[in-house]
């Protein structure tokens, strides 16, 4: 049974077994002595791969891509507090990120700053690590 592709047709690896895939991927050409095995996979787990029509799916939305960093401008208003703080790897280097709540802001509003980022960063941080040291100090 040959394969329902032709090289360079792109195509989806079954999920079943590999999860961790994102598709479409082109697909390759097969000698005719391995028409039915692959490189890396066994041909049997490629599934033609069928672009979406925009107009069929008007309410399907794109993947965005996340950005870890929010600038200064994207600021509702001035600093209530630091809430918490976390390391994120971006760019191949540690950054840590802080957890901010803005003045008269519901915590829905609240949004992930670089220390940079921080109107009033250094005021704030010092307030926060304050705190932490005395919420975890033995009494």
């Amino acid at each position: 049974m040959e394969p329902d592709f032709k090289e360079g047709d792109p195509v989806l690896v079954s999920a079943l077994i590999f999860n961790n895939l994102n598709g479409p991927k082109n697909g390759v050409k097969l000698t005719e002595e391995f028409s039915r095995k692959h490189l890396v996979f066994p041909v049997s787990f490629f599934k033609p791969y069928f672009q979406t029509e925009e107009d069929k799916f008007p309410s399907r939305k794109k993947n965005s891509t996340l950005t870890g960093i929010v600038e200064v401008e994207d600021c509702p208003g001035p600093v209530k507090k630091i809430i918490k703080a976390r390391m994120i790897r971006l760019n191949g280097k540690d950054q840590r990120q802080y957890l901010v709540r803005f003045k008269n802001q519901t915590a829905n509003k609240d949004k992930l700053l670089a220390e940079e980022a921080i109107p009033n960063g250094n005021l704030h941080l010092r307030r926060f690590s304050a705190f932490r040291r005395t919420e975890h100090s033995p009494q």
